[in-house]
């Protein structure tokens, strides 16, 4: 790596207390260490980014690559990036790990499944599955909002997403908990959770693929039966309508989307539309299990915050309830470092000078509280305008699932606070532990008490 003065008054990183509370030791570093160089857990070298103005030119900067083949031979060796298990399992390459122009057509690809028309659509569900999920533990007046609600709900809402049948999906839901559980400890159980992802999206996509092509064959041997039988001109009103041809409309699923798509010559390999539906699972419930779980242990942390978004709810002001959602993102997001990058030349930030092939880590957290940025930045206002954080980052890389996990949030948020309008902390938030980890930022649980109806 590139040298930097050591500063023996820096503040510990990565520790349980750290994990606990991050947000001093980024204050202390956008004051001091802007661009501080860090060894991590794992015996990788990496390069923080922890101001606004810099985080957001390091996420739109094309010389600091997503492809994990960029890192250096000699920092490599130190340690492993990325998620245990996707090298070995052949899921590289996904939209965390490319450039363009892959990336540009792997994205214009999975993009047509996150339009506004296609979540908008799909908010009927989101909300049947939320009160789905609160009739379970409503009775009872007490439950794990983490485990009985933020986790299960995007899990099943992400496979309704890809087109993972009902009955698989607990097992799914499973998976993810291995990956959650362990994503901060031993490698070995998100390695072998990985692997019965990718075999199961395999075995999935071979399956899709065949019922694609009998489809196609059906329709071709009804085409040719309806051309023999009816004169000139006959029948037409009894084709189906542009976009029901085919299940192209709406309602067809992620992973069969992206099967045709390839069969349509997009170049979409197996192991390309294996590895988009593993990240889109991956990238695609973690961080709206903690969007949910962070958002509602700051607002039960601020009472009067809370009770704000309370009477919005009540009256239907969805327009406070988005705000919220956007200021709960920035004041402590799901994600709190953004994705693995690589200089791909010498590249100077803050005065710091980073050599090729060394790893840059943009500290979304960090930036998101920056006073140069944000009035009042460790206060939490709902109803605070101009609003840009970088909780889903920027640039192309931008997260492509931001629609669906605002609309999951929005409706998880707002469902609680109108069903469970007693909703207050059931545990000492000393007592509460924050999962260990690089990326995310989580609460390993969540317990919540209310006044039950039998009460």
């Amino acid at each position: 790596m590139s040298e930097q003065p050591r500063d023996s008054s820096a503040p510990a990183l990565f520790t349980w207390e750290f994990a606990t509370d991050p947000y001093p030791a980024y204050a202390w570093l956008r004051e001091h260490a802007p661009v501080h160089r860090t060894t991590l857990p794992s015996g990788v070298d990496a390069w923080l980014v922890t101001r606004y103005a810099d985080a957001r030119k390091a996420l739109a900067d094309p010389r600091l690559s997503k492809n994990p083949q960029r890192h250096s031979a000699a920092a490599h060796a130190k340690g492993k990036v990325g998620i245990p298990g996707e090298r070995r399992a052949e899921l590289m390459t996904h939209l965390l790990n490319i450039d363009p122009p892959d990336h540009t057509r792997l994205r214009r690809l999975v993009s047509k499944a996150f339009t506004p028309r296609r979540v908008a659509a799909f908010a009927p569900r989101v909300q049947v599955l939320t009160d789905r999920l609160i009739d379970a533990f409503e009775e009872r007046g007490e439950a794990d909002l983490i485990h009985e609600f933020a986790f299960p709900l995007p899990i099943y809402a992400i496979c309704d997403l890809l087109g993972v049948p009902r009955e698989d999906q607990d097992d799914f839901r499973d998976w993810a908990g291995t990956m959650i559980r362990h994503g901060g400890g031993p490698r070995g159980g998100v390695a072998r959770a990985v692997k019965r992802i990718r075999a199961y999206l395999a075995e999935l996509i071979h399956r899709k693929r065949l019922e694609l092509a009998e489809r196609r064959d059906e329709r071709a041997e009804e085409g040719e039966g309806q051309g023999q039988g009816q004169g000139q001109g006959q029948g037409q009103g009894e084709r189906p309508a542009a976009g029901e041809r085919s299940g192209e409309g709406d309602g067809e699923d992620l992973i069969s989307g992206l099967i045709r798509a390839s069969d349509h010559g997009e170049h979409l390999t197996e192991n390309e539309a294996a590895a988009m539906a593993f990240i889109l699972l991956f990238a695609g419930f973690e961080t709206t299990v903690n969007l949910i779980g962070n958002g509602v242990y700051a607002l039960l942390r601020h009472p009067e915050q809370r009770a704000l978004l309370q009477r919005a709810v009540e009256e239907g002001d969805e327009g406070l309830l988005a705000a919220g959602v956007e200021e709960l993102l920035r004041y402590d997001g799901p994600v709190e470092i953004a994705t693995w990058r690589f200089a791909t030349e010498p590249v100077t930030l803050a005065g710091q000078r980073i050599a090729e092939g060394e790893p840059v880590l943009v500290v979304l957290a960090a930036a998101d509280r920056d006073p140069e940025r944000f009035g009042s930045p460790d206060v939490l206002d709902l109803t605070r305008r101009d609003n840009q954080h970088l909780g889903y980052g920027h640039g192309i890389h931008y997260c492509l699932g931001a629609p669906l996990a605002r609309l999951e949030a929005q409706t998880a948020i707002g469902t609680l606070l109108r069903r469970l309008p007693g909703l207050r902390l059931g545990a000492d938030p000393e007592d509460l532990r924050w999962r260990g980890g690089l990326i995310m930022r989580g609460l390993r649980t969540l317990p919540v008490t209310w006044n039950s109806a039998a009460e």
